[in-house]
């Protein structure tokens, strides 16, 4: 039978969470000692059950120390023979770099795409929080227990916190890769209440990024690619015919039908701008007809719909004359008298004097 004198557990590993002492054949004795360094938590166990628990620090082993352990065993006279416990140690340490991801789409409700389905994916971070509640839920009288064992569980988990997390969030589909940050704290607040009930702390949680499905993905590229065309239109067009006439010129055979290729994709902007600038040219060079309203040509003489005379007219014959014109060239008609008020000249056919308003 071995004694041992010092009870410890040099921590090597980068994935080991729970360490189970191995007695072989030795006892613990009166005067033992137990050395537990930081990050770390020893439990003892007696016949599978949970007992005393210690903390970072250097112990000497007797009835003050095990107290728990002294009444499973029933010493009346307190710890004086040798006796054989399971150990555990616990590590307390951060676990980082535990990957997760989205082995299925997350569908949600977008309100500018409606219904979308998503991927992420990412890292998180953990620690053991209460090793007495960890021994009790998950690691159990397991001779050692790795991060392994428990990333595939803690992964499911962290799915659900998400889903839930973005749903109630709010946050645009197309918003999301400027609020990752948000989205992190807000699954790793959500998510600690679970973790608690298993003795763990989720420390954080990070999204790298977010996914979209393909289809979604080419359509906001050609929408992107529209909306930088539309304010160039002019110069793609430009730059289509200067093309067309280009490969039109390696190729004579194909001439004409390069340049149909090449002019037809601004064909339609072209006629609509003819048509537009001969309508603008058309309402510049016509007149109003002064008593029917309708649009009459500018050298038209006499209103097309009521016959009324358009320009200088003889007030006499009804002859059209020229501006500034005297007489009527053809009745001779004097075509412009004094204003008997004021004297100055008025033009045949006024009512009215256009210097003192007299009537005429």
């Amino acid at each position: 039978m071995g004694l041992l004198k010092n009870i410890e557990w040099t921590d090597d590993s980068k994935n080991i969470i729970v360490y189970k002492f191995d007695m072989k054949n030795d006892y613990v004795s009166k005067g033992s000692v137990l050395t537990v360094r930081d990050s770390q938590v020893a439990i003892f166990a007696h016949k599978g059950k949970m007992a005393d628990v210690f903390l970072p620090g250097f112990y000497k082993l007797d009835t003050d120390s095990i107290p728990i352990l002294t009444k499973l065993m029933s010493w009346k006279y307190g710890f004086e023979n040798p006796f054989r416990s399971d150990i555990y140690f616990v590590n307390t340490r951060q676990f980082t770099g535990c990957k997760w991801g989205t082995a299925n789409p997350i569908i949600l409700r977008d309100a500018d795409y409606g219904a979308v389905r998503v991927r992420g994916y990412g890292t998180y971070a953990f620690r053991v929080k209460d090793a007495y509640v960890f021994m009790q839920e998950l690691s159990g009288t397991n001779s050692s227990f790795r991060t392994q064992d428990i990333t595939d569980y803690i992964r499911s988990l962290v799915i659900s916190g998400i889903s839930d997390a973005i749903g109630e969030s709010g946050i645009p589909v197309l918003d999301m890769a400027g609020n990752l940050l948000e989205l992190g704290a807000a699954v790793r607040k959500a998510m600690q209440p679970a973790f608690e009930k298993m003795g763990l702390e989720l420390t954080n949680f990070v999204f790298e990024n977010f996914s979209l499905p393909k289809e979604l993905e080419e359509a906001l590229d050609k929408n992107t690619s529209l909306g930088m065309m539309r304010g160039n239109m002019d110069v793609y067009t430009r730059m289509a015919q200067a093309d067309a006439l280009k490969e039109a010129a390696k190729n004579p055979g194909m001439a004409g039908a390069t340049m149909g290729a090449g002019l037809g994709f601004g064909m339609g902007n072209m006629f609509g701008s003819m048509m537009r600038d001969q309508g603008a040219g058309q309402q510049e060079n016509t007149l109003v007809c002064p008593k029917c309203g309708a649009r009459v040509s500018a050298s038209a003489k006499f209103c097309p719909d009521c016959g009324q005379p358009m320009g200088n007219v003889c007030p006499k014959c009804g002859k059209p004359v020229k501006a500034g014109a005297k007489f009527c060239p053809e009745c001779g008609a004097k075509l412009e008298s004094n204003c008997p008020k004021c004297g100055k000249p008025v033009k045949a056919g006024a009512k009215f004097c256009p210097e003192c308003g007299t009537k005429l």
